[in-house]
């Protein structure tokens, strides 16, 4: 195989798993010693990657170096196309139940049924960055009334959505940040006080990066 076209699959499959791992190019650039600029034009294809780093990337990712240098368009032609589904985008989250009542969806999105996800909605703030939660991500949905606890759920409080760790405890409903934020603090909820609704359990979030 010719040195540009494995030079491009590399690149390629960099910023693949570079985004299954959560990682933004910031990130991955703090992570191995290098500059943000040097991972954009790894994965531009424009400058090579040496075989160190490539094992390096490879340990963090938790693949092997035929991984990184497998065509996966190729092999993955005859792989049957998994089915597809549209659900909404919350934009604005109005007053009252269900969230994503018509007029606070911004547009419908592509998913793959395998996700089972039911909506998405936009992320606000930093009270969940210690999860990859952060400002202007998409969050992803299963709708669903009861999360165990300490999982991460979309909780309606009242008329105000929050993304939180939900705690039951019996008469009383917690809800923790995970944040470097130190001002966040948790919220405590006395059931008898406050009408306070799961909405679903967060299945996974997409981070857009360069």
């Amino acid at each position: 195989m010719e040195k540009k076209k494995i030079k491009n699959i590399i690149a390629s499959n960099l910023k693949e798993y570079r985004k299954q791992n959560k990682y933004t190019q910031k990130e991955l650039a703090n992570k191995l010693g290098v500059s943000h600029n040097t991972i954009s034009s790894w994965e531009n294809g424009t400058n090579s990657i040496d075989i160190d780093m490539l094992v390096e990337m490879c340990n963090l990712f938790n693949i092997t170096l035929n991984d990184m240098y497998n065509n996966r368009l190729e092999n993955d032609i005859n792989k049957p196309i998994s089915k597809t589904k549209l659900i909404p985008l919350v934009g604005t989250v109005a007053c009252g139940n269900p969230i994503y009542a018509e007029e606070n969806i911004e547009e419908y999105i592509t998913v793959s049924v395998d996700d089972r996800v039911d909506f998405a909605l936009h992320a606000k703030g930093d009270s969940m960055n210690n999860c990859k939660i952060d400002d202007g991500d998409i969050v992803y949905v299963r709708q669903q009334p009861i999360v165990n606890n300490g999982e991460i759920a979309l909780v309606l409080v009242d008329d105000s959505a929050t993304i939180k760790r939900f705690y039951d405890y019996g008469n009383k409903i917690v809800l923790r940040p995970d944040s470097t934020n130190l001002h966040h603090k948790e919220q405590v909820y006395d059931k008898k006080d406050y009408n306070v609704l799961v909405q679903g359990k967060i299945i996974f979030i997409k981070t857009f990066v360069n």
